[in-house]
Parts: structure tokens; C-alpha cells; sequence
């Protein structure tokens, strides 16, 4: 497996194998998440990506292998250690997971309520800080079904960072989005990350467009992570599970940016 990233790692799964049933879903993974970078996971339907985020989230143990958070092994933690690990997770689920007897306020408001003692001043300013962000300020009285699709995807990445996360999980961020509404979550991702600097891992089937926040690109296929790179070198790739996955998904004629920038300089 080529891994071109560096060795400063937030999370390390090393030979991590996972069977339900019959039914062996992780064979030998191996993959290190860089800090204060974006990794994104992309493979086929059904192949596991979100299992490894269980994985990584401490839901689910592996039969086999390691998984490490900050150097730290989830299958050998506590309970109280797993909740500290934790702790410095966000999560923006794939529907935003939002309680709808709930109003936005409260949704966000809630991460601080059940794992902090803040007192309520300190908790509103810390939500309202966080729903300014998301430009949310005049929806904090509302409650979920007054709100459209990007305004709950907002709302829930709003209350994955509210606890300021060093690693910020989004399985499938944009499902269900218009191409508009798509677009105006992945600059809050670029905003937000460049802000916080949190070291995010999305799982996603939005490709290429997935790839514009890219720091690293990790292809899961035949139950193994076949390459981990950067955007480019990924869809240049001569790996030829890599390579049938970019045209599968791309078309068969990708040129790079720089390739293509080269077609306009003077010869």
C-alpha cells in the first residue's frame, strides 16, 4: 500500500480485520490519519467505509489488529478512558441526527449540557459563538423541521464542534444536498478547518468534488485500504484498483491541474 503522509498520526489503524458473520468486511487495514489534516475515505457502496469509522469512533472492536487515538489503543481503554478519548471527537452524522423536539439552540447546546459543568451563561456563549459561525445567529429558536436540508447539516456541524474536537468525524456530509447546497457545506468544512484546525476524517461518495478538500485521499476496496495520497497523485495513479475506481467514478480521461495549466503557457 502506498501511504505518502506524514508520520505525525491522530489516529492509527494497524492490521485491523473485522468479520460479521460470515461476512469479512476488513482484511489487514492499515492507515494512519495525518493531524490537523483532511483524509478522505472513498470506495464502492458496501465495501466498509463506515465501518472503519466505528472503528476509529471506539463503536466497534476489531477482531484483529489496532486501533490508536493520539497513541492511544481504543480496545485496551476503560470506559472512563474511552469517554476521555471521545471527548475530543465531533461527529457530523449523515442526517445530522438532530432531536427534533429540539430547537437548534438546544440540539447544539447539548453536547455541552451532558458532558461539561458549564454554568448556562457560559453555555449559551459558547453555542452562539458556534451558530455565528455557521451563519445560524437568527435560527437558534427553531426547531428542525423549519429547516431546510443545508441548514440541519449546518446546525449538526455546529454541534460536532462545539466542544472545540481535535478530530472532527463526517460520514457521507452531503447526502441528500443539491449540487448549491453541497457546495456551501464543503466551504463551511474549509473555513471551519482552517480556523480550528482539527483533523478531519470524511467518508464520502462525492467524487471528485470530495477531493477539493483533500488533504489526503484513502481508496477502501477488496476489504483494504489499497492507497493513501494526495488528490492528485490519487487520480494519477497507475494502481489499478485506484485506477479503476477514478474511472469508474471520473470518466476515462482525467488530466491534472497541472497538465492542464500547461495547455495555456506559452510555448
Amino acid at each position: 500500500m502506498q501511504q505518502d503522509i506524514p508520520t505525525d498520526a491522530a489516529i492509527e489503524l494497524t492490521g485491523v480485520e473485522k468479520t460479521f458473520g460470515r461476512q469479512k468486511v476488513l482484511r489487514n487495514v492499515n492507515l494512519s490519519i495525518a493531524a490537523g489534516k483532511t483524509t478522505v475515505i472513498v470506495g464502492g457502496s458496501g465495501q466498509g467505509k463506515s465501518v472503519i469509522l466505528k472503528h476509529m469512533l471506539g463503536l466497534v472492536r476489531p477482531d484483529r489488529g489496532a486501533v490508536k487515538v493520539f497513541g492511544q489503543d481504543l480496545a485496551k481503554a476503560g470506559k472512563k478512558e474511552l469517554n476521555q478519548i471521545r471527548m475530543q471527537f465531533g461527529v457530523l452524522f449523515q442526517n445530522a441526527a438532530l432531536f427534533d423536539s429540539m430547537t437548534v439552540f438546544d440540539n447544539v447546546a447539548l453536547p455541552l449540557r451532558e458532558r461539561t459543568k458549564l454554568t448556562e451563561t457560559e453555555i449559551r456563549a459558547k453555542v452562539r459563538e458556534k451558530l455565528d459561525l455557521m451563519d445560524l445567529i437568527e435560527s437558534d429558536g427553531k426547531y428542525p423541521a423549519q429547516l431546510s436540508g443545508g441548514m440541519k447539516k449546518r446546525v449538526g456541524l455546529a454541534r460536532a464542534l462545539v466542544l472545540h474536537p481535535k478530530v472532527v468525524f463526517f460520514d457521507e456530509p452531503t447526502t441528500g444536498l443539491d449540487v448549491s447546497r453541497s457546495n456551501e457545506i464543503y466551504r463551511l468544512f474549509h473555513k471551519t478547518q482552517s480556523q480550528l484546525n482539527y483533523t478531519a476524517v470524511i467518508v464520502s461518495h462525492d467524487v471528485p468534488k470530495i477531493f477539493k478538500l483533500a488533504d489526503y485521499v484513502a481508496l477502501l476496496a477488496e476489504g483494504q485500504i489499497q492507497g493513501v495520497m494526495s488528490p492528485e497523485a490519487f487520480q494519477l495513479s497507475d494502481h489499478p484498483l485506484i485506477r479503476r475506481y477514478v474511472v469508474e467514478t471520473m470518466g476515462p480521461i482525467y488530466s491534472s491541474a497541472k497538465e492542464e495549466a500547461a495547455l495555456y503557457e506559452p510555448a
